[in-house]
Parts: C-alpha cells; structure tokens; sequence
C-alpha cells in the first residue's frame, strides 16, 4: 500500500524537469530527481529521506510496522516543498520489492536514485549464534540489497543517469565482537558496490558506499551506557555520529559533485579507524 499524507494542495506545481547533466549546481541540484530510501521511517534512513529533500528530490521510502512514524516523516518531507510516498513493503520480498518500484514510478516518474539503508542486527558471539539468527541478517541485509538494486536500476539505465549509494558500516572494513553476521554482510555490500560499479559506470550510474561509525541512532539507545562510553573513548572524535552527518555523505554521492566518483567505500566514523 502507498501511504501518502495530506491531499498535496498546500504544495507547488510540479514541473517534470528532463533529466540532463548539469554543468554547475545550486541549493536544489537534486531538483527533478526521484530518491528511493529503503528503511526510510527511522534513524539514519529517515534522516536521508530528509536531507534529499532539502535538495529538492521526491522521495519514496518503505517501511514494515512503523506506520505512524512513516507518516511523520512524510510530512516533514513534504514540508519541504517536494513530494512524498511511504510504501509498506519488505525488502527480503521480491513481490513487495516489486510493487514498491512500481508504485514509485507511477506515483512520481523513474527512479535516478537509491539508497539501500534498510539494514538489521542480531548480534551473539559466533559459537551461541543461531543459523536463524544468520538467516535473518542475510536477507535483509544481502537479499534485500539484490531486490531493490535489482528492480530499480533498469529505470536508471533507460535514463543514462543514476545514483545507487549503500549503506555499509566499519565493522565490514575490520569485523566487530558478536558481529560476525552483520560483519559478513557489511563486507558484502562493500564488494557488491564495487563489482556493480564496474558494470555501470558506462550507463551513466555511479555505485557508492556510505560506512558509518557508530552512529546516535535507536540501534545505539539499546546499548548500556557503560559500553556507549568505551564506544565514545576510543573514537578520536569523541562522540557518536549523527543521523544527519551520515545523510550529508549520502546526499554529497547522490549529487553532481561526486559525479567523478564510482566503486568507493566513504568512511564516515569519526576516525575510528585510524
């Protein structure tokens, strides 16, 4: 189902605007653009949603449960004079995944960009983790990458122009305690995003990969404090990262002034890996 929230008059007209390189940029260089954001409702996912708006793209994102949250977010998207759709649909279906790309572009035009956020934890050492437990972080976090890449990107290639940008994570550059499923899944994406790359650049699409740090998110309000302080320790920085600092490395991918960078994995982690 596509949830859409207010009947869109307290919005401007909209102009297709024809998709065309730009030779420069403004505040609003996404303008024209249709973002799909997997995950959208929440963290850093709805964060992304928000930040591609202040650029002027429309923004389509799925959600699972949270459906009061999906319409919060919609409304701040809208509020920022672009057009918004929250498509319930989970990424480990093809059938929903389907629909979601279908219902996007009937709603606002083709899909040029994607963001791949939609991503879980079930965090046990290896010998107490279950073969549940690594199921269910493959599929959403493997299987739904080739869902959603896989039917959005032929609207990028009839185009000749997109952005796919993946949300990966540090721990898939240097593993983490009682990570190893998510780890595993974090280091796919990772080489996903480079193979893809290879394979597109030609088309006219760049293929990148965000990797947070440890980010100030719901997944991170879970942890003890005891343990969120070591966190802060050994990161230079001194803090956790934002929502919004990961989004402004996903909008910066997404923009015409990365249009020179395909197939790269950028660090956004407070140094924590130097």
């Amino acid at each position: 189902m596509v949830l859409t929230v207010g009947d869109g008059s307290c919005l401007p007209a909209y102009r297709r605007l024809k998709l065309k390189k730009e030779k420069g940029f403004t505040m609003k260089e996404l303008q024209g653009k249709v973002c799909l954001v997997t995950g959208g409702a929440r963290g850093i996912g709805s964060a992304i949603a928000l930040a591609m708006a202040d650029l002027g793209a429309d923004v389509v994102f799925n959600y699972q449960t949270s459906r009061e949250r999906a319409e919060e977010v919609c409304r701040s998207v809208q509020g920022k004079g672009v057009r918004c759709h929250a498509v319930a649909a989970n990424v480990t279906s093809e059938e929903d995944v389907n629909r979601l790309v279908q219902e996007t572009q009937d709603a606002l035009g083709p899909i040029s960009i994607l963001v791949n956020n939609a991503g879980i934890t079930r965090d046990r050492t290896f010998l107490k983790m279950t073969k549940a437990m690594w199921d269910e972080v493959m599929h959403v976090n493997l299987d739904g990458l080739f869902n959603v890449t896989h039917a959005a990107l032929p609207s990028m290639i009839n185009l000749g122009w997109g952005r796919i940008i993946n949300i990966s994570s540090f721990v898939g550059l240097t593993g983490n305690f009682g990570q190893t499923n998510y780890a595993a899944t974090k280091g796919g994406i990772n080489s996903f995003t480079m193979t893809l790359a290879r394979e597109v650049a030609r088309k006219g699409i760049t293929v990148n990969a965000v990797a947070p740090g440890f980010t100030d998110t719901d997944m991170a309000k879970a942890v003890p404090a005891a343990a969120l302080d070591q966190i802060k320790a050994i990161t230079p920085i001194g803090r956790l990262g934002t929502p919004e600092e990961i989004a402004h490395a996903v909008t910066f991918l997404a923009s015409p002034r990365a249009s020179y960078i395909t197939g790269h994995v950028l660090s956004v982690n407070g140094g924590i890996l130097m």
